[in-house]
């Protein structure tokens, strides 16, 4: 098996749904990574031992979801060196607003870069993780580059449906 390189982390099994999205795009890029259940409140040693051993292990970035008080993210980015990318899960109490202000609220000196509530989070922290590998790996800058100018031609051929009858109108 190859080494990972991102390491993708979640509170609790329910953050699958939204972290899925950050493994996808990993996996469409042939970023080896491993993915697990690290929470930050029921199993702190281990979470303490994943964050320690994350640069030896050879990762060059960590993609943490949380919900609620979101711990995650922060606790690893204050146990490692390795860059912590930060994904909300959204949460039914609050829809995960009480995430993000965990997360972006870290003390000067501990960062965690956060990323939008939900899917859109994970797969943008993915992708981002995919950009920070691709300024070491040309073949990776050509994946990436291909990507966003795909994107680029799905939004170009958007249309706009016609006008709705406006009602009243004779």
């Amino acid at each position: 098996m190859t080494q990972a390189l991102i390491g993708v982390v979640m509170g609790s099994s329910s953050d699958w749904d939204t972290m899925q999205h950050a493994v996808q795009i990993l996996q469409q890029f042939g970023i080896p990574h491993d993915a697990r259940v690290v929470s930050a409140h029921r199993m702190p040693d281990d979470m303490f031992a994943y964050a320690q051993s994350a640069a030896e292990r050879g990762l060059q970035a960590i993609i943490a979801g949380a919900g609620g008080a979101a711990h995650l993210p922060g606790m690893i980015a204050a146990k490692t060196g390795v860059p912590v990318l930060g994904v909300p899960v959204q949460t039914k109490a609050l829809s995960g607003v009480d995430s993000l202000y965990s997360m972006v609220q870290m003390p000067k000196g501990v960062p965690v870069a956060t990323f939008a509530i939900g899917a859109a989070g994970a797969a943008n922290a993915a992708l981002f993780a995919v950009a920070m590998l691709a300024n070491h790996d040309p073949a990776l800058r050509q994946k990436l580059e291909a990507f966003r100018a795909q994107q680029t031609e799905a939004a170009r051929a958007m249309s706009l449906p016609p006008l709705s009858p406006v009602l009243g109108a004779a």
